[in-house]
């Protein structure tokens, strides 16, 4: 995939009717691409992964710590965090969401909002409170160590509406590394586009007897290799 010499781009994607079937095979491949893209003096490459719970990726929280010194760029995405620790476990989960250097959230709520809120910290914000009495009025500035984004608010995003935060390097430092924004799209444009669209040929069906049988057999074959493991 990023090799110099014959960079290529593959798009895997599954069948949410027949997920618990092809996970085993889309196993298979996402733990071969992971050990595949993993090496020194290879093109640069980014893993894209949307849904991410319902995809299995071997080795994932080691790829995601030690792939960018070899230019390696992998972008999650998913709906909530306990549908990662749904399907991936308690311990690859949280391995998984605490080496992320960027994160880009929009609407959640409960344990994933309190979660981003720590993540995001506290830092000293100016209050203003001001008193009315017969002697006149009196204003009074305290500071106060509160939370920069809290949950309340993470709960609350409308739609196109993301805060995060982003990881710099050497020589590019950021100085304002969290964010509250917004995403403008302009929706005509989107939907003179959308009505462009063309189904994808089918250009190679897994769905034969014959086909299956054989997927089976190369993943008994992979899985009965120590080297594999």
């Amino acid at each position: 995939l990023n090799n110099p010499e014959e960079p290529k781009v593959l798009c895997v994607g599954n069948n949410p009717e027949k997920k618990d079937i092809y996970a085993t095979a889309l196993g298979l491949y996402n733990g071969r691409i992971v050990k595949i893209i993993n090496k020194k003096n290879k093109h640069k490459i980014t893993l894209i992964i949307d849904e991410l719970p319902t995809m299995y990726f071997r080795g994932l929280d080691n790829l995601i710590a030690t792939a960018r010194s070899n230019k390696v760029a992998t972008v999650l995405g998913y709906q909530d965090f306990s549908q990662l620790k749904r399907d991936y476990g308690d311990k690859e989960a949280t391995a998984i969401i605490n080496t992320i250097g960027n994160t880009f959230a929009g609407l959640v709520t409960g344990e994933t909002a309190q979660s981003l809120e720590k993540q995001f910290g506290r830092n000293k914000q100016k209050r203003k409170s001001v008193s009315l009495s017969d002697s006149g009025e009196s204003v009074s500035i305290s500071e106060q160590n509160d939370t920069i984004i809290p949950a309340s608010k993470i709960a609350t995003l409308t739609q196109g509406n993301f805060v995060g935060t982003i990881s710099d390097n050497f020589g590019q430092e950021i100085q304002e590394k969290r964010f509250f924004a917004k995403i403008l799209l302009d929706t005509d444009k989107i939907k003179q586009e959308e009505r462009l669209y063309r189904p994808l040929p089918v250009l190679y069906s897994f769905d034969g007897h014959a086909e299956a049988v054989r997927i089976r057999d190369l993943i008994i074959e992979y899985l009965s290799d120590p080297s594999n493991h």
